[in-house]
């Protein structure tokens, strides 16, 4: 469930294999789920300072198995701290930048939603068009329930307040919505007064 939802959310993964023990059943399970998301998938060997650790076999195990090309896989040790940085430029150049366009109406996926005693409901998202922005009237587009933006904000890892979330930009916002049972997961948040035209797949809100 916890992994379905943020794939949903995603435009790549980054597939983290142990270098000593391979491709296990837990590793199948998720990426099928990315690659079913047709995500861009980047292969990463960990724990390569281990004496049991063999990148080789492990390469050919996910080409094999998975059916990824794993020639490219970058080897690294976490806990080293080996080629961390190769990583985070391969995240850069090898997985695509989001898509959207900010002269569009407002289009956002709804990731999450939990309640806070101070705030409410605090509604994750991903937006894929448009803007979100404070002041702003939108729409549940699942339930045709309107709301104003109280607040905007991203997570980095604390809290962080914000004029506005844009294209691809995964944040949260807070509305004065009363119930979590309010929030679909899944649905289309849009602009009240200028509507997107297309809302999400329902394929999407069944996927959790």
């Amino acid at each position: 469930y916890e992994v379905s939802r943020c794939l949903a959310a995603c435009d790549g993964a980054v597939l983290v294999v142990d270098a000593s023990q391979g491709v296990e059943a837990q590793t199948l399970a998720n990426v099928y789920q990315a690659l079913d998301n047709d995500l861009e998938i980047l292969p990463v060997l960990n724990k390569v300072d281990l004496p049991a650790a063999d990148a080789d076999r492990v390469k050919q195990q996910i080409e094999d198995v998975i059916g990824l090309d794993a020639s490219d896989a970058i080897p690294i040790s976490a806990k080293t701290g080996i080629n961390v940085d190769a990583v985070l430029e391969a995240i850069v150049e090898r997985l695509p930048p989001p898509q959207g366009d900010a002269s569009k109406p407002l289009k956002a996926l709804l990731i999450d939603s939990w309640y806070d005693a101070y705030l409410g409901v605090v509604v994750l998202v991903r937006v894929l068009d448009g803007s979100l922005r404070k002041g702003q009237k939108i729409k549940l587009m699942s339930t045709d329930a309107n709301y104003q933006v109280d607040r905007v904000g991203v997570f980095r890892p604390k809290q962080e307040m914000m004029d506005a979330l844009g294209p691809g930009e995964v944040g949260f916002f807070t509305a004065s919505i009363k119930e979590v049972a309010d929030t679909r997961v899944g649905d289309t948040v849009t602009d009240e007064r200028k509507p997107t035209s297309q809302a999400l797949p329902d394929c999407i809100l069944e996927l959790f």
